[in-house]
């Protein structure tokens, strides 16, 4: 509608257009004048023309939001394809795309995973120098756990599971057991060494002595995620992740820890006593 050179847009309801179009365009008054200054003909013009039901917002801005159920891929493996097809996508001023429903839900899941990763971390060392009243042994247990993260990683790949919430739970439970078989190790040593015993003749001895009770936990660990991993019973196929990532991590960690870590230690322990020996030598 014009008024003075000025474009003015009016919209009407279903009901209300009905209603106006049929009184002011169709009717039939004696007053002529009145018509023509006041006939809807004169000063708009009439179209036809479709608006959203709703209107939704999304941080005080309207949104038009598109879902759809995926079929055969996983909402990280659509989320990367996604963002490809659109990374050249020209957008007008003003309009922009963004993530929302599960995928949104998702990325705060993982941002949420990562900051209990790091935190269970942090207290596996503060734990560890508080036992062995040391800030430098317990990276010696703490190697265990990048060798954990590895065959994590290998398990979901060879199992064809994707990193999840669920899987995140099995790399948490995975950072306690990993650590425990190195400290097997290494308090079994620190006895010896303390006993007046050789560092290299007590890593070999808590090598000997502990191999029983680490594989036997180990192995109790694995056969317990084994049906777990095979996804028996009601929403067995969401849980499995889980025990994908156990049971990699179990069998890569367990191997490499009997052998990365008392070398580890081997070169820690004998660097802080180089290190003793000198500062004594410097105060004599």
């Amino acid at each position: 509608m014009k008024n003075s050179g000025k474009k003015i847009t009016i919209v009407l309801t279903v009901l209300a257009s009905v209603l106006i179009a049929y009184a002011v365009m169709n009717q039939n008054s004696d007053n002529e004048e009145y018509v023509e200054s006041e006939n809807l003909k004169t000063v708009a013009h009439w179209k036809y023309d479709t608006t959203p039901a709703e209107i939704h917002r999304y941080n005080r801005q309207k949104e038009i939001r598109v879902s759809a159920n995926l079929d055969g891929m996983s909402l990280g493996e659509f989320e990367n394809i996604f963002w490809e097809m659109t990374e050249d996508l020209e957008l007008p001023p003003g309009v922009s795309l963004g993530s929302a429903g599960e995928a949104d839900e998702m990325d705060d899941t993982m941002n949420s995973m990562l900051v209990t990763l790091f935190l269970g971390i942090a207290f596996i060392f503060l734990i560890l120098s508080a036992q062995f009243e040391s800030f430098i042994e317990p990276f010696a247990i703490m190697a265990a756990l990048p060798l954990a993260f590895i065959g994590a990683l290998l398990g979901l790949i060879l199992c064809h599971s994707n990193f999840s919430m669920i899987s995140g739970i099995g790399i948490l439970l995975l950072m306690g057991l990993v650590t425990k078989n190195a400290i097997l190790l290494i308090d079994f040593a620190k006895k010896r060494i303390e006993e007046g015993e050789d560092c290299y003749e007590a890593l070999v001895d808590a090598g000997k002595s502990r191999f029983r009770p680490i594989m036997m936990t180990t192995f109790a660990m694995m056969f317990a995620m084994l049906p777990i991993a095979v996804g028996l019973g009601d929403g067995g196929e969401a849980r499995a992740p889980m025990a994908h990532a156990i049971l990699g991590g179990l069998t890569t960690s367990t191997l490499l820890t009997l052998v990365v870590i008392p070398c580890l230690y081997a070169i820690i322990k004998g660097k802080l006593t180089t290190d003793g020996k000198s500062t004594e030598q410097q105060s004599r």
